[in-house]
């Protein structure tokens, strides 16, 4: 496990996910899209944030749904 693999979810929520984003599908679905491009560009595979995270959608739901700002 790389240590880019555990920090990327949670330090690319506090500075990617706005708290207006809405709970739903599309926006959750678009925002795993540009979570995983963003992690690619700094070297990052797919594999290990899903070691780190059970699903990256519902981390990011949870994200959305339990927004705390200052938080990440």
């Amino acid at each position: 496990m790389s240590a880019g693999g555990i920090d990327v979810p949670d330090q690319w929520i506090a500075n990617n996910v706005p708290e207006t984003t809405k709970a739903d599908v599309i926006s959750v679905e678009e925002l795993t899209h540009k979570l995983i491009a963003d992690a690619m560009a700094l070297g990052i595979n797919r594999d290990e944030i899903d070691e780190e995270v059970d699903s990256i959608c519902r981390t990011l739901f949870g994200a959305i749904v339990h927004f705390d700002p200052g938080t990440p």
